[in-house]
């Protein structure tokens, strides 16, 4: 019996070590709008181990595949990152943060037909939910906006899930490209009309993380990204329907092809 329990510990023993080594040491990277980045804590929970971000937004961690990894930091937007093939075989992980923006309820305080019990006129009181836009183009404009009938009623997320499209380096592709990229050379397009490419608000255009991507993924100087992008542009055979929606895999190898053809241009001309 002894020797049978011997053997389990063993046996135990040298799984838990080989799940071990299956893990992987990764460099990850936290990209924000606003250049705060330190100390951005950044914890496996399948190894229940974290680490926190430098003042460049950089970390180390190991990671195995299916790990749920948590980005969690007060002034960003939670997100959790399940690592996939691509991460464990790049040793690398992107993570785009989000602002996040502190918004309450408001409260309409009524002077009259309160009855002094605190739980039931909370639980009778009317709220309102604004939009998003309504907060951004400010609240007197409210009466644009279509505000939900009932704050209190449960939400259905029909969405897809946030990894269930293609992933590169951890990063949803497709989400990167409609974001971040779409806005940023639709806005540098001289005649939009000509070639048929809406025009674009500047709110929409996030150029510190479209300049960004296009630094860390196509090897572009930052201080030549506008140069890259006329390039791209203003090649006769450049398709602006590739600037559309459904395009963006197709967009992203042109971009590929040309950061590869700008390089060249430009190792010559130095």
């Amino acid at each position: 019996m002894k020797k049978l329990l011997l053997l389990f510990l063993l046996s135990t023993s040298f799984t838990m070590t080989s799940q071990i080594s299956k893990r992987v040491k990764v460099d990850g990277k936290i990209i924000v709008e606003h250049q705060d980045v330190d100390a951005i804590t950044v914890f496996n929970t399948s190894t229940e181990k974290g680490v926190i971000t430098n003042e460049k937004g950089e970390f180390t961690i190991r990671v195995g595949l299916n790990d749920l990894i948590e980005f969690r930091a007060l002034q960003y937007q939670n997100f959790d990152l399940r690592v996939n093939e691509a991460i464990i075989s790049s040793k690398r992980i992107r993570v785009f943060l989000i602002e996040e923006i502190s918004k309450l309820d408001e409260i309409l305080v009524l002077t009259k037909g309160l009855s002094g019990d605190l739980p039931n006129d909370v639980s009778t009181v009317k709220t309102f939910n604004p939009k998003l836009d309504a907060l951004y183009f400010g609240i007197k404009k409210s009466d644009e906006y279509e505000f939900i009938a009932d704050p209190r009623s449960g939400i259905t997320n029909e969405a897809m899930h946030s990894q269930s499209t293609t992933m590169v380096n951890g990063l949803n592709i497709v989400n990167v490209v409609d974001q971040l990229l779409l806005p940023l050379f639709r806005s540098k397009v001289k005649d939009k009309k000509a070639v048929g490419v809406p025009d674009v608000p500047i709110s929409d255009v996030k150029y510190y993380f479209g300049s960004e991507f296009i630094v860390d993924n196509f090897n572009i100087p930052a201080h030549r990204v506008d140069d890259f992008i006329q390039y791209v542009e203003n090649d006769e055979g450049f398709d602006f329907t590739l600037l559309n929606y459904g395009k963006e895999l197709e967009f992203l190898e042109v971009l590929y092809d040309k950061s590869q053809q700008f390089l060249n241009v430009n190792s010559e001309k130095d």
